[in-house]
C-alpha cells in the first residue's frame, strides 16, 4: 500500500470569464491540516469552498494556495469611488485644520484603498460573479488534484526509505537475540565473576544474601521483553503500512515506542556488542522518526 508524503507544489494556470489566473498549492509537513489562502480582493467570496475543496484531499499538512489574478484586456473598467473620496477629503481637510499640516494632493488621495475599484465593463450581477468564481475554484481542484498527485510521488519514495529502516530494525534485534553473550553459559559466567567480586571485597557475605543478588542482576539484565516488543513493533508498522488513508501520526507513536524499548535495552546490556547493537538501534530509529514526520 503507498503513502502520501505531506511534502509537495503544484501549479495551475488558465483562462476564462475575462480572467487569466494562476494558482500555486505548496505543501510541507504539519501536525494536522493548516490551510492558507492568498486571494485577490474581490475572491474573499471563495475561501470557504476552498478549504473544503483542501479538506476533501488531504488529512494532514501545512498547505498555502495562492491565487494571481488579471483581467483580459477589453474586460476592466476603472472606477472612481466618489462617497469614499469625499469622507477622505473631508478626514483631511480637519486633520489639517487641527494639525496646521498640509493637506494631501489629488494623487495621494487616489492611492488610497478603496478610492480606485477596477471591475468589470458595466455592472456585475451575482450570476456572472457565480462564473467567475466558478472557473476560478476549477482551477484549484486542479492544482488540488496535481499537488496530490506531487504528495503521492513524494510517498512512494518515503514509502521504500521507511521500509528499509523497519527492516534494519528487525535485522538488529536479531542480532542481539542471537547474540552469543545472551546465552545461559555467559550470564553463568558474569555472575560468577560479580559473586567472586562481591566475595573478594568482604569478609563474610551471608549466603542467602547472595543468591538474593544473582537473581536480582540476572533480572536487571535480562532483555528478552525488550526484544519481543521490539518484533511486535517490527509487526506493527508493517501492518499500518498496508492501510488505507492518513497512517503519519500512527508511525510518529511507534517510532517513539521504539524509541523507548532501544533505550532500556541499552540501559540493561552488560555485553559490549549488546550495546553496540543497541546504539545502532537507536540511530535507525531516529532516522526512522525523521521520515515518518512527514508522512501524511
Amino acid at each position: 500500500m503507498a503513502i502520501s508524503s505531506m511534502t509537495g507544489f503544484a501549479r495551475t494556470d488558465g483562462i476564462g470569464e475575462g480572467l487569466v489566473w494562476n494558482w500555486e498549492a505548496r505543501s510541507v509537513n504539519g501536525r494536522g491540516l493548516d490551510v492558507r489562502l492568498r486571494l485577490p480582493p474581490g475572491l474573499d467570496g471563495i475561501e470557504l469552498a476552498a478549504r473544503e475543496a483542501a479538506s476533501k484531499r488531504f488529512a494532514r499538512g501545512n498547505i498555502a494556495l495562492t491565487l494571481t489574478l488579471e483581467r483580459q484586456p477589453g474586460s476592466s473598467a476603472i472606477r472612481l469611488n466618489e462617497a469614499l473620496l469625499l469622507d477622505l477629503v473631508k478626514a483631511a481637510d480637519r486633520a489639517a485644520e487641527i494639525t496646521g499640516g498640509s493637506r494631501p494632493d489629488t494623487a495621494s488621495l487616489l492611492a488610497m484603498k478603496g478610492v480606485i475599484e477596477i471591475g468589470d465593463n458595466g455592472s456585475e450581477d451575482a450570476g456572472a460573479r457565480q462564473k467567475r468564481e466558478g472557473v476560478v475554484l476549477a482551477g484549484l481542484e486542479q492544482a488540488l488534484d496535481r499537488l496530490a498527485l506531487a504528495r503521492r510521488a513524494e510517498g512512494d519514495r518515503l514509502y521504500a526509505i521507511v521500509v528499509e529502516q523497519i527492516d534494519r530494525i528487525a535485522g538488529l534485534t536479531g542480532d542481539v537475540r542471537a547474540s552469543p553473550s545472551r546465552s545461559p553459559e555467559a550470564v553463568r559466567a558474569r555472575l560468577k565473576d560479580l559473586i567472586a567480586r562481591l566475595l573478594d571485597a568482604a569478609d563474610t557475605f551471608d549466603a542467602d544474601r547472595l543468591h538474593q543478588e544473582a537473581v536480582l542482576n540476572a533480572t536487571r539484565i535480562d532483555i528478552e521483553e525488550e526484544l519481543a516488543r521490539l518484533e511486535a513493533h517490527v509487526a506493527a508498522a508493517h501492518d499500518i503500512l498496508s492501510e488505507n488513508g492518513s497512517v503519519g501520526r500512527k508511525l510518529d507513536f511507534l517510532a517513539q515506542e521504539f524509541n523507548r524499548e532501544a533505550n532500556t535495552l541499552c540501559s540493561k546490556a552488560n555485553a559490549v556488542d549488546i550495546t553496540r547493537l543497541g546504539l545502532a538501534l537507536k540511530t535507525v530509529i531516529d532516522q526512522f522518526r525523521e521520515q515518518v514526520q512527514n508522512v501524511e
